[in-house]
This record gives structure tokens, sequence and C-alpha cells, in this order.
């Protein structure tokens, strides 16, 4: 049992998530959430765990070495859980600077804190880095993404966090760093930033806005419900095996198109409006640039070694998912 957790994005969609589990499940532990709060980052989505005994937030970013330094000294943190990312592909393309930046230098700054305040060959410690499946590029129609497969990152975001992945795994061959790693699909529910599309959709579902689809929708993603994710968090950092890597997806594929097509059928129902009303919202627009076609996991890994495998089924996780933003 880890006696002092730093958890870093934890006011970020997936870390506000993880964050909640970890307080309410491991009362003894200190959980230390740090968040540099920038325009993705919501407090209010932990409300809840503000006022709990083992729950300490600090604004700071993962860029200030220093103020790192000063916070391993001052917490004694025996586990880091990695989040803190800038994460949105299109953003990448528009400024690629301060991905580099946050996710590559960011992500050099914790391990190296880490490493200087465990010291080398650490043993009882870990290092969690959270990546995604997008370092792996783009898949065809068919085949899946597992945790052996080459490396070939598309955007600007999934270079950066390919970056970061290799400096983990550098930590560990070089300095002995105790590392374990995820690399995770689609996530989607309560609190994400709507910027990213499900939510941006819903938004503009409510809204009657315009549905903005890259190309003609045919995109494919594997969703993972949010929770499901910060449950196999929780189960790789107390289980996982030092030096390892994590494949985790959802097992719900769907084409872009399909996915808004059943969110305008759930949403006019909810809202009372003529069935299929909003499909008129739907707008195709030219493809971003260098769009990966599909991503797909083959989580068979965890489920042999951990027991793990995501159990939010894609109709329940998206109704939790819209009476969130219809009640926020």
């Amino acid at each position: 049992m880890f006696k002092s957790i730093l958890i870093t994005g934890g006011a970020g969609f997936i870390g506000s998530h993880l964050v909640r589990r970890m307080v309410k499940n491991y009362i003894q532990t200190q959980i230390v959430n740090l968040d540099a709060l920038t325009y993705a980052s919501n407090l209010s989505l932990l409300n809840d765990c503000k006022d709990k005994s083992n729950y300490k937030f600090i604004e700071e970013d993962i860029n200030n070495f220093d103020g790192l330094k000063a916070l391993f000294k001052k917490y004694n943190f025996d586990a880091v859980i990695h989040l803190a990312a800038e994460s949105h592909v299109d953003n990448s393309i528009e400024d690629p600077f301060i991905f580099a930046r946050t996710n590559i230098q960011g992500t050099l700054n914790l391990l190296e804190a880490a490493r200087q305040y465990w010291g080398n060959h650490s043993k009882n410690q870990r290092f969690y880095h959270i990546s995604t499946d997008e370092v792996y590029g783009s898949l065809g129609a068919e085949g899946f993404f597992t945790e052996t497969t080459v490396y070939d990152p598309r955007s600007p975001y999934s270079a950066s966090k390919a970056a970061s992945d290799h400096l983990v795994r550098a930590f560990f061959h070089t300095y002995g760093l105790p590392v374990v790693q995820s690399n995770c699909s689609n996530n989607y529910g309560p609190g994400q930033h709507h910027e990213k599309l499900i939510p941006l959709m819903i938004k503009n579902i409510i809204d009657q806005k315009p549905l903005p689809l890259y190309g003609r929708g045919d995109n494919i993603r594997d969703w993972i419900y949010v929770e499901d994710h910060a449950e196999a968090i929780d189960l790789i950092l107390h289980k996982g095996t030092v030096g390892e890597t994590y494949a985790l997806g959802g097992n719900n594929e769907m084409k872009n198109l399909d996915l808004v097509n059943y969110l305008i059928q759930q949403l006019d129902q909810k809202l009372k409006r003529p069935k299929g009303s909003s499909l008129k919202l739907i707008e195709f627009v030219t493809d971003r640039l260098g769009h990966d076609y599909r991503y797909a996991i083959d989580a068979s890994k965890i489920e042999k070694e951990l027991g793990w495998k995501a159990f939010t089924s894609f109709e329940k996780g998206m109704d939790k998912t819209l009476e969130f933003y219809l009640s926020n």
C-alpha cells in the first residue's frame, strides 16, 4: 500500500475520476492532486473531495522542476500517476510547441524529480505513466493495437506522447526507476471538456447548432467509459509488473458518423423532439490534417494477467454521460 500518491492532471477529465476513486478507496493514503489549471481543467468536478482529510490540491506546472522537487521532499511521494498532458490533436496541429513543452519536457521533469528523490534502482515506489493508443498510428479495416505494436505517431500530439513513453522506458532501463505504463483508447463520460467529439456533439445537439464531422465521418474509434479506465489505472498501479506496458480498450468500435447518429437518436428522445429532427445539423467539413483512420485495442494482456476488462456497456456509459451534460 502506498502512503503518498501524486496524481498530475487531476483536475482534468480522466484525472478527476481517478482522484475521486483513489480518495474514496484509500483513506489511509494521502492523495495529492497537482494541476496547472489550464483551459481544460475543471476543479469543480472534485467538489466532493475538497474536504476529505486525505486529499490535497496543489496548483503547479510540471515544467517547474524546482517546484516538483520541493513537493517530493514535502509530501514524501512513494507513487506518481502521471496524467498531466496537452491532449487535443487539433490544438497540436495549430501549436505543436506547447505539446512538446508539456508532454515531453514536463514528463522528463517529473521523471527526474522522482529519480533524484527515490534514488537509482528504487524498489518500493512506482512511477505510472498514462499514455494513448494514438502513438501506434493508424489501423486499416482489420487488426488491433497491442503492447508490442511498433510506434508510428502521425500528429504532433501523438508524437509528443510517443516521446514521453520512450523517456519513461529509458528511465526504467537506465536508472532502474520502477515504472509502469498504459496506452488507452478514446475515453468518454461525465466532465469531459467540450472540445472533444462526444461533449461537443452533445452540446450542439442540445443547442441545435451545427455538428461538424471531419471528412465523411468514416473514422473509427474504440470508446472506453472513463470510470473503467480509472479502475484499470488503480489496478495497474498496485498490481502491475514493473517495466511493463498495458493496452486498455473498451471494445466499442464505432464510426464517428454512427456515434453522432446515436447521440441524435438518444437526445431527440430525451428532449422530446421529433425522431431524427437533429439529423439536419450534421455538417461534413474538410478532413483534419493527417487524420488517423482507425484505432482499436486488444486488451487481452491485462485481462489475462490482472483480470481486468471494461465492464460498462456503451449504452449504460453513454446514458450516464448524457444525463451529466443535460443537467450541467
